[in-house]
């Protein structure tokens, strides 16, 4: 028998007023607007509960009970696989499992699916933790250390790897040919958040990388992207 989505100690913490609808436990950093962009983007009902890190929701027992890493996001899914709810943690694993539960953003062509999936992977080890570093030199703790040796080598990273974006995108409107799909859903927000949040593009030299820029600004003009990028809003 199908575990009850009550059966999950997270719906004690944040009951769901919705439990048919999958739930999002998230905040609108780069990493959790993946999934709330992804949910807009292929119109799935969804409630979304915003974990506080200020009160460490993220280090609470019933979260760590779907999250063993203690970030975000998180989903639990009342119609996971055979029925049965679906806890699941890691952005590019939560993207993946979402485009093929509705069939959509992920390509049905096996060449094509491994092309986004390799770019959704380039993001997760690599974009990601290397423009998240270079932000904590530039806008956190970090900015205040003497030696910029450190700064400098995330920087320069962090520029290799849009030089890398920027010659794939040359000729093309996203990264798999003339589709949108999960793997421009992993790095939009975090070029986004390189270039407005860290204010960093002068360090890695942005205005360059043309096709990237000319890239985002074609994410950023969609919809869905845009509602995805506060969700869930900051508190009134």
């Amino acid at each position: 028998m199908p575990q009850p989505l009550d059966a999950f100690p997270i719906t004690k913490r944040f009951p769901p007023q919705h439990p048919d609808r999958l739930q999002l436990y998230s905040l609108p950093t780069p990493n959790g607007v993946k999934i709330s962009i992804m949910l807009e983007e292929i119109g799935l009902p969804y409630e979304v509960h915003r974990i506080d890190f200020a009160k460490g929701d993220q280090k609470t027992a019933e979260y760590l009970a779907i999250n063993p890493n203690g970030k975000i996001p998180a989903i639990l899914d009342p119609h996971g696989p055979g029925g049965t709810p679906m806890p699941l943690f890691e952005s590019g694993a939560i993207l993946v499992y979402l485009a093929d539960k509705v069939g959509k953003l992920l390509p049905a062509n096996p060449a094509d699916r491994w092309q986004a999936l390799q770019w959704v992977f380039f993001q997760v080890g690599g974009v990601g933790p290397m423009f998240g570093q270079l932000g904590f030199f530039v806008k956190f703790d970090g900015r205040d250390w003497e030696d910029k040796r450190p700064r400098d080598r995330y920087a320069a990273e962090s520029k290799r790897l849009l030089g890398v974006m920027d010659v794939h995108l040359a000729g093309r409107d996203w990264f798999v040919g003339d589709a949108f799909t999960i793997a421009d859903i992993s790095m939009l927000g975090m070029v986004r958040n390189l270039v407005n949040f860290y204010e960093a593009g002068d360090l890695v030299d942005y205005a360059q990388f043309r096709n990237v820029a000319a890239w985002l600004d074609r994410g950023l003009a969609r919809p869905a992207v845009h509602r995805g990028l506060n969700i869930p809003p900051a508190p009134q």
